[in-house]
């Protein structure tokens, strides 16, 4: 029975994303710490329980190739003969690892997996550009780029669904390296989503280290629900981890 478009959030960037019966993994943290070099005296995260792995997947998606969007924890879970699409240095890390049908795309390139067509967008510069990415399917359509970096080629036209950042994470002079508050008036005027959920700020997870102290944020959920309801008959949602979210179609 056809499923319409469903997503289910696991905090930082993690979802599974479901078109009908094809499932899509996106840049799972679903166990283990979550470290940045140095050492975890500079930034260590915590999940406060491991997430078990979805099963009947068809598809893991990684937008970037550092740690909080390429976990080599939870990867090292997944069957090694899942096909992979990926930015090219997410692609390399995968392929160390082992996983065996690896498809990197760069900004502009497209991939097609059944019904589901992906065409990566450029997304934050980190320091390299890596992806977003725009994803078409018959059960529906969907933008997301866990940074708050709107590729200026994209087309404006409708969207079921946006995932993104609603809120500015920054460093003292570095500035904004995630610019969800920023953007969000942009992707709301360009797509006409019918959903924004938000990401890459959210779940449960705890966070230590130098780096953490560091961190200033600017824009909250509530502001940025005040802002899609000014904007058009937009729905707002500050996905809770685990729960299933229907996006389009019907169940």
């Amino acid at each position: 029975m056809p499923l319409g478009l469903q997503a289910t959030y696991y905090g930082a960037n993690g979802w599974l994303l479901q078109f009908d019966q094809l499932r899509v993994l996106v840049d799972p943290w679903l166990t283990g710490a979550l470290e940045f070099p140095p050492g975890p005296w500079f930034f260590r995260g915590q999940l406060p329980r491991p997430w078990p792995v979805p099963e009947g997947l068809d598809l893991l998606l990684l937008t970037q190739g550092l740690a909080d969007h390429c976990h080599p924890p939870s990867l090292a879970l997944l069957d090694r003969h899942l096909p992979v699409v990926a930015s090219p240095t997410a692609a390399r890390r995968v392929g160390e690892l082992g996983f065996r049908h690896v498809t990197a795309l760069a900004p502009g390139d497209s991939h097609s997996l059944g019904d589901l067509r992906i065409r990566a967008t450029a997304g934050a510069p980190v320091p390299q550009v890596e992806n977003g990415y725009r994803l078409d399917h018959p059960a529906g359509s969907l933008y997301l780029e866990p940074h708050g970096f709107l590729d200026p080629s994209l087309p404006a036209e409708p969207l079921d669904a946006v995932i993104t950042p609603v809120v500015d994470l920054g460093l003292p002079l570095a500035g904004a390296f995630v610019r969800g508050r920023q953007v969000l008036p942009s992707l709301l005027e360009r797509f006409r989503p019918a959903t924004v959920l938000a990401s890459t700020a959210g779940g449960d997870g705890r966070f230590e280290g130098l780096l953490t102290r560091a961190l200033w944020q600017q824009g909250s959920a509530e502001e940025a629900a005040l802002l899609s309801a000014g904007a058009g008959p937009h729905r707002l949602i500050d996905p809770v981890p685990g729960e299933p979210y229907q996006l389009a179609g019907s169940g």
